[in-house]
């Protein structure tokens, strides 16, 4: 893929917004959420699971680490690693790219939908075994996002 997933997530919102709106004014804005946020999860698993399977070892912590760079391309994401061992992965996002664009769309109130929600389902598309707790984002109107993984044995 030549285009940073910032830029693939600015064309895939852009096509969300108007579906968003036609099933909002046909359905009503909460269940037009809920259909959306479902899809989302649905892409996001499916994406982890593909990229799962590019680690010939199978998927690990370290593997999941170096995925990082498809995100952070661009500077789409500007983080500090708070810790990071055998089985732990944490960061902040200390600015977030992704939440400035939607923004900028007029999107804010879908872009946790379009864009954090992914993260946990991500985790659950890659592997079972690992773990994602976050307690704030920037798209929710903290300073940072707060990123923990685990990795269970």
């Amino acid at each position: 893929m030549t285009d940073s997933i910032l830029e693939q997530r600015r064309i895939e919102a852009a096509f969300a917004k108007g579906l968003y709106e036609e099933m909002a004014a046909s359905i009503g804005a909460e269940q037009a959420k809920a259909i959306l946020t479902r899809a989302i999860v649905k892409l996001a698993q499916s994406a982890a699971a593909e990229m799962a399977q590019e680690s010939p070892e199978g998927p690990s912590l370290a593997h999941f680490i170096s995925l990082q760079p498809r995100w952070t391309k661009g500077e789409a994401l500007e983080i500090e690693v708070v810790r990071a061992d055998a089985r732990n992965y944490d960061f902040n996002v200390t600015r977030c790219r992704y939440a400035e664009m939607y923004r900028g769309m007029g999107l804010a109130e879908l872009g946790a939908v379009l864009s954090c929600n992914r993260d946990g389902a991500f985790c659950e598309g890659y592997d079972p075994r690992l773990r994602l707790t976050r307690s704030q984002t920037i798209m929710g109107g903290a300073t940072h996002c707060d990123f923990r993984y685990r990795y269970e044995e």
